[in-house]
């Protein structure tokens, strides 16, 4: 290893061989360079980066083969549709880090690059390409510490449909190709790929075995698979008048994909002059009911299909917009009273 050597500036800088590139048939030895305003500093960085390089052929990768390798070695147990969001990522997200060397990658070019997919991307998704760069790293180049500024998370406007608008709802589909659907979102609640896998062998009675889930693969082609999760595989007891709806069905319940269920959707608010919202909010309604019925959040979980209550807290626990005004008035009208008899008493 180099030692380092002060320059007129009085920094110290320490060079380590990083490669060796050819050109007009000669051979020229490249180094990297460290510089510290402390000369121990700039010692133990290259030190680190000797480390990093000799530790594992994989840090002298491209970040973006890195990826590919990353996606590769986990293509037979992750989610074909998280394949496919990974490889969506890998062409589209942090490209100014593709053509980097694992082992070069440094913090302040991970926040410039982070830097920019925030200009054109909502805090969610660039947390999301974030996550998987932190994932590789982790993967291919352990000891580095990321210390990103990540741009703030923003609570979700979250729509809860009302008692009235769900019966509205099941009033103006009765009969048709989203009736079912509804039913299992609204009062399961199931989500749209789990609709979309349900076959007559999983009912059993007033049971319902949510087993599988119909996913987009990279390919763009539908399929069908086990739950991304284990809280995934779950049983469902489900009231008399959604089963009654699926009696006599053999095979898949529904024949529809979840991008047909939200088209369908969509139209059906349109047409009705319904309020806006999403398929996936009628099992908002649905853990929003339940916890304002006082059931305990870890039978929610159960039957949502949640692995931990941090979604739950963050996302489903929201009082149903029906309820709002009766729960504010019963509030007002408690400190109206208190006021009336104390505080305006002379």
């Amino acid at each position: 290893m180099g030692k380092a050597k002060k320059l007129p500036s009085g920094n110290w800088r320490t060079l380590v061989y990083s490669h060796t590139e050819k050109a007009d048939g000669k051979s020229k030895r490249i180094y990297k360079s460290f510089t510290s305003e402390d000369r121990k500093e700039s010692e133990y960085l290259a030190a680190q980066y000797a480390r990093n390089r000799n530790t594992s052929s994989s840090v002298t990768l491209k970040y973006g083969d890195a990826l590919d390798k990353y996606i590769e070695n986990r293509s037979s147990v992750l989610s074909p549709s998280t394949i496919r969001e990974y490889k969506r990522s890998r062409r589209c997200d942090l490209q100014s880090l593709m053509d980097i060397r694992v082992c070069d990658l440094a913090q302040d070019k991970i926040q410039e690059a982070v830097n920019m997919e925030s200009i054109k991307h909502s805090p969610k998704s660039v947390r999301n390409m974030h996550g998987l760069l932190s994932a590789v790293l982790g993967a291919y180049r352990p000891d580095f510490a990321l210390h990103t500024d990540l741009p703030k998370k923003v609570r979700p406007n979250i729509y809860v449909p009302s008692d009235s608008e769900i019966q509205r709802l099941m009033e103006v589909t009765q009969g048709t190709e989203m009736e079912i659907p509804i039913l299992l979102a609204a009062f399961g609640p199931m989500r749209r790929g789990e609709i979309c896998a349900l076959d007559s062998d999983h009912i059993k009675g007033n049971t319902v075995h949510v087993e599988f889930a119909m996913v987009m693969d990279e390919n763009k082609e539908w399929v069908i698979k086990e739950p991304k999760s284990y809280a995934g595989n779950r049983y469902i007891d489900f009231p008399d008048f959604v089963i009654k709806q699926m009696e006599g069905i053999k095979g898949r319940i529904v024949n529809l994909n979840p991008a047909n269920i939200t088209d369908r959707f969509v139209d059906i608010i349109k047409k009705h002059e319904m309020n806006h919202f999403r398929f996936h909010d009628l099992r908002h309604y649905n853990a929003s009911v339940s916890h304002a019925l006082g059931v305990p959040d870890q039978y929610i979980m159960a039957r949502g299909g949640w692995g931990n209550d941090a979604v739950l807290k963050s996302v489903y626990r929201h009082v149903m917009n029906d309820k709002t005004a009766q729960n504010n008035e019963a509030i007002n009208s408690h400190f109206d009273k208190l006021c009336n008899t104390k505080c305006n008493t002379k």
